[in-house]
């Protein structure tokens, strides 16, 4: 068993204008007052983060890396969410999904979508120059409009819509893989990865490719009302990255799993902040550790109620509670005598 390594901190929610939020350093350095052991950095903000010189300038990565480690943090992994979005657009979402793009492929998908695989062929060097192996992002979505079968789905159009997913996605991951660089997608409702059913059919669509793996956020599983323990255990060997990210579930008799199109605070289910939430993270870090997860714990901070002011001070401690440091011993250990074959014959009777 291993020790899992944090606490860390996905900077994307909380990168501004203002500082202390404005830079890499004064991010930076806020973060390590409260505790935080690593940053997760979101390779589209310019504000901490230059995707295209981190991947062709070795020395822009060593500053990068200088940076963060000057306040005793390490950088625990890059993000694409947003370019990775974009790799896969249905064209019902085209004009809301614009907005992740430079204006200038604005209203042109295809033009948009060779960007985004240039972007994610950017992150597999840039993680490489940081000397990092696993790596975030979103698989994007041709079926997701298809999610609920009504009117009825036409025969092989689930199929067919992961073909293309993968097809877009092989080179990409065999980019990844030729710079040694694990791609764990974030399994996410509005994705077509948003469940293990839809990570297996991803995985089988791609020939198995051995650079698939999983960002496990247990969140997005309570708002599915999907046993988020028990993926643990079908998918553990796919897990490569954490989100500490806690949701709660209060469905009422006007509302479920759909939310009937309200805002986050009216929805019955809803992200909170680590703690006040329904995520039983106890037995998400025992599960974890037991199955020698050795990656990062990273809060991604989304929450309807609290500041995220408060839920940065707050992560910190509550992730390093939750952190098991394992044994290398058996509890029984004291009770124990030394291995003797003949001995062990003679209780065995043989």
């Amino acid at each position: 068993m291993k020790t899992i390594k944090g606490p860390a901190i996905f900077l994307a929610q909380f990168l501004d204008n203002d500082p202390p939020f404005n830079n890499l350093r004064n991010i930076c350095q806020w973060a390590a007052a409260l505790g935080y052991k690593g940053v997760q950095i979101p390779s589209w903000d310019v504000r901490c983060f230059d995707l295209k010189a981190a991947a062709e300038s070795q020395d822009y990565a060593d500053e990068v890396k200088g940076t963060v480690e000057e306040f005793g943090m390490e950088v625990t992994e890059l993000s694409t969410h947003l370019q990775g979005q974009l790799v896969a657009v249905h064209p019902a979402y085209d004009t809301m999904f614009d907005a992740f793009a430079p204006m200038e492929l604005h209203g042109n998908p295809k033009a948009r979508q060779e960007w985004a695989q240039g972007q994610l062929y950017l992150a597999a060097k840039a993680s490489r120059n940081l000397g990092i192996d696993v790596h975030a992002t979103f698989s994007g979505a041709l079926v997701w409009p298809f999610m609920y079968p009504w009117p009825q789905r036409p025969a092989g159009l689930v199929e067919q819509g992961f073909s293309e997913l993968a097809k877009r996605w092989k080179p990409i991951l065999d980019e990844f893989d030729h710079h040694g660089v694990d791609l764990c997608y974030e399994v996410h409702p509005g994705e077509d990865l948003h469940d293990g059913v839809t990570f297996e059919r991803f995985l089988e669509a791609t020939g198995h490719h051995n650079r698939v793996k999983l960002l496990y956020d247990p969140s997005h599983f309570v708002l599915q009302q999907l046993d988020y323990l028990a993926m643990i255990d079908h998918y553990h060997e796919f897990i490569r990255m954490f989100h500490v990210k806690d949701a709660e579930y209060n469905p009422t008799g006007k509302s479920g799993v759909y939310g009937g199109y309200q805002a986050w605070g009216d929805r019955p289910g809803r992200f909170r902040s680590p703690g006040d939430g329904q995520v039983n993270f106890k037995s998400i870090f025992s599960k974890l550790s037991q199955y020698d997860y050795d990656g990062w714990a990273v809060m991604e901070w989304e929450c309807c109620i609290k500041s995220p002011e408060q839920g940065a001070r707050e992560g910190a401690p509550f992730i390093q509670k939750h952190i098991i440091e394992v044994t290398e011993k058996a509890f029984d250990d004291f009770a124990g005598g030394q291995s003797d074959e003949t001995l062990n014959k003679r209780i065995l009777g043989v």
